[in-house]
């Protein structure tokens, strides 16, 4: 794929919703699943005296044999807070709903994400390289690891994309085996300042820096090094733009990448 003429594709969505929890499905989703979500979410939100609004999306593949794909979205006490999970047509609701259940309660206790996360393993395979489908241009947090990782934590990513206030440069933090975060700086590997206040550290895991800088690529480039090495995300200092960019895999096995407005 020529990186200067992206592919998009269009997404029709139709939505089953109420002003508090809205259902938004693509695909041949079952009305019993769009019930489902409706009745264990607000469940579950009850059960944590959460009076907030929640959005779901639904998403079933072509092949009936491949998993559905479930994301749900609150605030809790102010905080954007979302979980995604894939599951079998017929269960990947209930998955939803369950790790929401786990996420609401243990950011409540103030606990980290496990990791490795046997619920949501990562997107990592050796492929052929594969288009990026869809560009998401974001408005970054500008701030410390630690309040970077914070937003990662609570919105179920893998990886978060922000402009580290020490430094100006973009960067990225991404959960990792055995170690917890790792920071990674377009230019930058020295440890952040901390103070005793904001020590670096996410909840009880530590966090560590990459030791070495970011490649300068291009998305074609990008693209292929991901597929080729077989990586769920790559972070990268665009070429053209000299901003730091986001390559992650679709569940779909197409890319996605998130670049700074």
């Amino acid at each position: 794929m020529n990186s200067s003429q992206p592919l998009y594709l269009s997404e029709q969505w139709t939505t089953a919703a109420d002003p508090d929890l809205a259902v938004t499905t693509r695909g041949a989703v079952p009305p019993a699943d769009v019930t489902r979500a409706v009745r264990a979410i607000g469940r579950v939100l009850r059960r944590h005296h959460l009076n907030v609004p929640a959005r779901v999306r639904v998403t079933a593949p072509e092949d009936i044999d491949q998993p559905t794909l479930v994301q749900a979205n609150i605030r809790m006490h102010d905080t954007p807070t979302r979980v995604q999970v894939t599951g079998p047509r017929g269960f990947a609701v209930t998955f939803a709903v369950e790790r929401l259940d786990r996420q609401i309660t243990r950011l409540a206790a103030n606990q980290s994400r496990a990791w490795p996360d046997p619920a949501r393993p990562p997107l990592a395979a050796v492929t052929e390289p594969r288009p990026i489908i869809r560009r998401k241009e974001c408005a970054l947090l500008t701030g410390t690891p630690a309040e970077a990782a914070a937003v990662m934590d609570a919105m179920d990513y893998d990886a978060y994309l922000f402009t580290d206030a020490e430094t100006g440069e973009d960067a990225i933090v991404h959960w990792a085996d055995a170690i917890g975060v790792v920071l990674a700086r377009q230019r930058s590997t020295i440890p952040p300042a901390t103070r005793p206040d904001q020590p670096l550290t996410t909840h009880s895991l530590p966090m560590l820096v990459q030791p070495a800088p970011t490649p300068n690529l291009t998305e074609d480039e990008a693209a292929t090094w991901l597929c080729r090495a077989g990586l769920p995300f790559l972070f990268f200092t665009d070429e053209q733009t000299g901003r730091g960019a986001l390559l992650y895999r679709r569940y779909d096995g197409n890319l996605t990448v998130v670049v700074p407005t």
